[in-house]
C-alpha cells in the first residue's frame, strides 16, 4: 500500500507527465507556420506533423494499455518515458518534412505506451470512491489544460528560441520523472491471458489513418475519392471488431461497451478532442495568417482560453460531485458552443477585446469543466483488472478526437475559402468555427447515455435493498 501523502507526491509526478504528453500534441500547432517555412513540405503536408502524432498516439493507446496491464505499469511508464524523450531529440534535430513527421509518428507511438500507464496507476492508486473522483478530476484537468496551454507556452519558445525547442524542453522533464519514478510509483500487473493483439493494433490504426485521410485529402479530391476511403475506414473497423471478437487476448474487450457511462464518457471525450484541436487550430490560423501577428502575439491573445480552462477545471471538479456528470458535462458542452458561435463573428477588423477575448474565455469555460466530467464519467466505475485498457481507450478518444478535429475543420475551412487575402481566409475560418457544432453535438449524444445523479441514487437503493 502507498501511504497518504505519498500516493498525492505520485499523483503529481504522473500529472506532469501527463500534462508533457497533451502538451506536446497542442504546442505544435503555433509552430505550423515556422516549421513550414524552414522545412520542406508537400501541399498540406504539414498538417501531418500534428495529425501523425495524433494518429500514432491514439490509434496505438489501447495496444499501450494492454501492454502496461500485462508486463508491469510502472515498468511500462519508465520506458515510455526514455522513448519519447528520445524520439523528442529526432523531432528537434529533423533535417526534413518527412524526417519531422517520422519522428513525430514515433513520438506518438512513445506517447501512447506512456500515457495509459500513467492513468492506470493513478486507478490503481487511489481505490474506487471519492479520493479517485478526485484524483481522475485532478488528472482531467491537467490534461485540460495542457490541451491549451500549448498557445500560451509555444509562441515564445518558437518566436525565442526556434521551433526546434518545442520538442527539447521535453528530454529535461522525461530524464526528471524517471530518477523519480521508483522512489514514488509502485508496480502492478493486470490478471488475464497473457498476450498482444498485434492484429487488433493494426487495423484500427489504418482505419483511422484512412479515415484521416479521406477528410485531409477531400478539398482537393474527387467526391468518389473521398468516399472510396471512407468506405476503406469503416470496412477496417468492421475487421477490427472481427478481430477483437475472435482474439483470446483482445486489444479492447467488447465486454466493457456493455457500460453506458463508459461509452457516453468517450463519447464526450471525442468531442472535446473534436473541439478544442480543431479550434485551435483555426484560431492559430486566422491570427497567423489573418491578421499576421506573431507567434508570441498569438500566444498572449489564447492565454485566456487556458486561464478559463484551469478555472473551470478546478470548478468543474465540485460540480461533477454535487450534481454528477452528465448535468455538468451537458452544460459545458452548451458553454463552448457559445464560445464558438461568438468566434464565427470575428473579422479582418475585429478587436481583440471586442469578441475573440470573450468568445475564447466562453469557450475555454466550458472546456475545462467538460474535460473533467467527461474523465470521471468514462473511467470512475471500471474495474481494477481493465484499468490499464479503459485509460487506453479514453486518452486515445481524446487523441483521435483531436486527430480528426484539426482535419475536418481545416478541410471545411479550405473548402469553404475562394482566393488567398485575408477576408477570404477569415470567411473560411468563419465558416469551420461555426462547424465545430457539429463536434459538439457528439458529446451532446454521450450524454445522452450517461445515469442522471438521481436515478444512480436510486439504482443504488435498490441495490442496497436487495443486499439486506
Amino acid at each position: 500500500m502507498v501511504t497518504e501523502s505519498k500516493r498525492w507526491f505520485a499523483l503529481a509526478l504522473l500529472c506532469l507527465t501527463g500534462f508533457m504528453i497533451i502538451l506536446d500534441a497542442s504546442i505544435v500547432l503555433v509552430a505550423v507556420p515556422s516549421i513550414e517555412r524552414e522545412l520542406t513540405f508537400s501541399t498540406g503536408g504539414v498538417q501531418w506533423v500534428p495529425s501523425g502524432y495524433g494518429l500514432m498516439f491514439g490509434g496505438l493507446l489501447l495496444l499501450g494499455g494492454r501492454i502496461a496491464d500485462l508486463l508491469g505499469r510502472r515498468r511500462v511508464f519508465i520506458a515510455g518515458l526514455l522513448l519519447f524523450g528520445a524520439s523528442s531529440l529526432l523531432c528537434g534535430f529533423a533535417w526534413s518534412g518527412d524526417a519531422l513527421v517520422l519522428a513525430r509518428g514515433l513520438q506518438g507511438a512513445a506517447a501512447a505506451v506512456l500515457l495509459p500507464s500513467a492513468l492506470s496507476i493513478v486507478m490503481t492508486t487511489f481505490p474506487a470512491g471519492p479520493d479517485r473522483n478526485k484524483a481522475l478530476g485532478i488528472w482531467g484537468a491537467t490534461s485540460g489544460v495542457g490541451g491549451t496551454a500549448g498557445s500560451l507556452i509555444g509562441g515564445p519558445v518558437t518566436d525565442g528560441l526556434g521551433w526546434q525547442w518545442i520538442f527539447f524542453i521535453n528530454v529535461p522533464v522525461c530524464l526528471l520523472v524517471v530518477v523519480l519514478a521508483p522512489v514514488l510509483l509502485l508496480d502492478s500487473r493486470g490478471p488475464g491471458r497473457r498476450g498482444f493483439d498485434v492484429a487488433g493494433a493494426i487495423t484500427v490504426t489504418a482505419a483511422l489513418i484512412a479515415l484521416v485521410y479521406a477528410v485531409v485529402e477531400a478539398p482537393a479530391s474527387s467526391v468518389g475519392r473521398t468516399v472510396v476511403l471512407l468506405l476503406l475506414s469503416a470496412l477496417l473497423f468492421g475487421l477490427f471488431v472481427l478481430v477483437e471478437q475472435r482474439s483470446t487476448a483482445p486489444l479492447v474487450p467488447l465486454r466493457i461497451f456493455r457500460s453506458r457511462a463508459l461509452v457516453g464518457g468517450n463519447l464526450i471525450t471525442i468531442s472535446w478532442g473534436l473541439t478544442a484541436f480543431g479550434l485551435n487550430f483555426i484560431y492559430t490560423q486566422y491570427a497567423q495568417l489573418a491578421l499576421g501577428v506573431s507567434a508570441v502575439r498569438y500566444g498572449l491573445m489564447s492565454a485566456v482560453l487556458a486561464a478559463a480552462a484551469v478555472v473551470a477545471s478546478m470548478i468543474g471538479q465540485h460540480l461533477v460531485t454535487r450534481f454528477g456528470p452528465r448535468r455538468v458535462a451537458f452544460a459545458s458542452l452548451l458553454v463552448a458552443g457559445a464560445g464558438t458561435t461568438v468566434m464565427t463573428r470575428l473579422t479582418v477588423d475585429s478587436s481583440y477585446f471586442e469578441l475573440a477575448f470573450w468568445g475564447l474565455t466562453i469557450f475555454g469555460a466550458g472546456l475545462g469543466a467538460g474535460t473533467v466530467a467527461g474523465s470521471i464519467a468514462s473511467l470512475s466505475d471500471v474495474p481494477s483488472e481493465d484499468s490499464g485498457v479503459a485509460s487506453g481507450l479514453q486518452s486515445a478518444s481524446f487523441q483521435i478526437g483531436g486527430a480528426v478535429g484539426i482535419a475536418l475543420l481545416s478541410a471545411i475551412a479550405t473548402a469553404s475559402t475562394t482566393g488567398s487575402t485575408p477576408a477570404a481566409l477569415t470567411h473560411g475560418y468563419r465558416v469551420a468555427f461555426l462547424a465545430v457544432w457539429a463536434c459538439i453535438a457528439v458529446g451532446v449524444a454521450g450524454c445522452g447515455l450517461l445515469i442522471s445523479r438521481s436515478a444512480a441514487d436510486r439504482h443504488l437503493e435498490v441495490v442496497n435493498g436487495s443486499a439486506q
